[in-house]
């Protein structure tokens, strides 16, 4: 019997109709993902360097992200020696793949991973401005740790001197709004402009605290606001800063740096 002389309400033709509607839709779905993955990779690297332009507090008046972002210079930095990896290209290198690849990544001791991010890999992209000498302005490193909910992905923006905070932003999170979501706030990031990251004795300093900081709060230079209501997001920003900055992050790099 021909499908077309099937009735309507027979299971035969019923099972027919879904199974070919179900290919047309998986058909229109995989050729429009196809499409516009071009459009979607496009988009991606715009909002990724939106982020880095916008902590490093580079100034887009008149021009594009992208041209603001022809400034920025990429280099790759590996994390066991402090040392700039020329060898990795920055364009390609791949960080996020490299953590869940054990050729590119080490697992982490419950006593080193302080920022909750299970394995760390061994090269990360960093970003960075000279100045008309050719000295380095401005380090825009990668950091990331988990909060609440998510891991937090986002950049911390040093000057040259590699402590004093030019900004911090996050890109990437699940916390809830309106309390670790707080890490969004324009008011709560402006609050780490000017920071000092290390002391005296070259630890990591800076952190988070509940109560509020002025000018009468010892150590100001070192601390932020924590987030109202929501400790472990604070906590977490807290445990990612230490991480990045110290020995595990780029703390070996950007002494390196600075005796060179």
């Amino acid at each position: 019997m021909a499908f077309k002389d099937l009735p309507n309400d027979s299971i035969a033709k019923t099972i027919i109709v879904a199974v070919a509607l179900c290919l047309i839709c998986s058909i229109f779905v995989s050729a429009s993902a196809v499409f516009l993955k071009p459009m979607q990779e496009k988009n991606k690297l715009l909002d990724k360097q939106k982020n880095i332009v916008q902590v490093a507090g580079i100034d887009t008046s008149g021009r594009t992200i992208a041209e603001a972002f022809e400034q920025i210079e990429a280099r790759v930095v590996d994390l066991q020696t402090g040392e700039f990896a020329d060898q990795v290209d920055a364009k390609t290198y791949d960080h996020r793949k490299a953590t869940k690849d054990p050729q590119q990544s080490e697992k982490l001791t419950p006593d080193q991973d302080i920022a909750g991010i299970k394995r760390r890999e061994r090269y990360a992209t960093i970003y960075l401005t000279r100045d008309a000498q050719g000295e380095i302005e401005k380090l825009i490193l990668p950091v990331r740790g988990y909060g609440l909910w998510s891991t937090l992905w986002g950049f911390l923006a040093l000057e040259g001197d590699g402590n004093t905070v030019v900004g911090l932003s996050f890109f990437e999170h699940a916390e809830t709004p309106g309390l670790g979501g707080e890490v969004d706030n324009p008011a709560w990031k402006a609050q780490w402009e000017g920071k000092q990251v290390y002391d005296d004795e070259g630890e990591v300093e800076l952190a988070l605290v509940k109560g509020g900081v002025d000018s009468s709060t010892p150590n100001a230079e070192h601390k932020v606001d924590a987030l109202s209501g929501a400790t472990l997001t604070s906590n977490g920003v807290s445990h990612l800063v230490k991480f990045w900055m110290g020995e595990q992050g780029f703390g070996p790099f950007l002494r390196n740096l600075h005796k060179g």
